[in-house]
């Protein structure tokens, strides 16, 4: 799929991670307010295998869209994985990290994304 943009991206990955039961998935539009990147989804996984069970989809779904993935980090451990897409960057955490880490915080001023126009 060439061409993509950022927002359907994220917009896809978000629909993907509802499919998947991702808990408490949260858009930021990051872009307004860095250079780091255009979009990052933050959602949690209940156990380790949840998290790997997530990215392992969006990580199918995404490749079967021709979405080309950058870099990956953390899957192993399960505990934070991150898909970096370089416009969009998804992070799947178990609960206790992501209070820990608690990115939406540290990002508060970016703007959140509820709904999709």
């Amino acid at each position: 799929m060439t061409g993509i943009t950022a927002t359907e991206k994220a917009k896809r990955a978000a629909g993907l991670a509802a499919e998947k039961k991702a808990l408490d998935v949260t858009v930021l539009e990051i872009g307004r307010v860095s250079l780091i990147t255009d979009y990052f989804i933050i959602m949690s996984g209940s156990s380790q295998r949840h998290v790997q069970s997530l990215a392992d989809f969006i990580l199918e779904e995404f490749k079967n869209a021709d979405i080309k993935l950058l870099n990956q980090a953390g899957y192993r451990e399960g505990r934070w994985v991150l898909l970096d897409y370089s416009d969009l960057v998804i992070h799947i955490f178990q609960e206790e990290e992501r209070k820990f880490y608690n990115l939406e915080r540290l990002w508060g001023n970016a703007p959140k994304v509820d709904k999709w126009d």
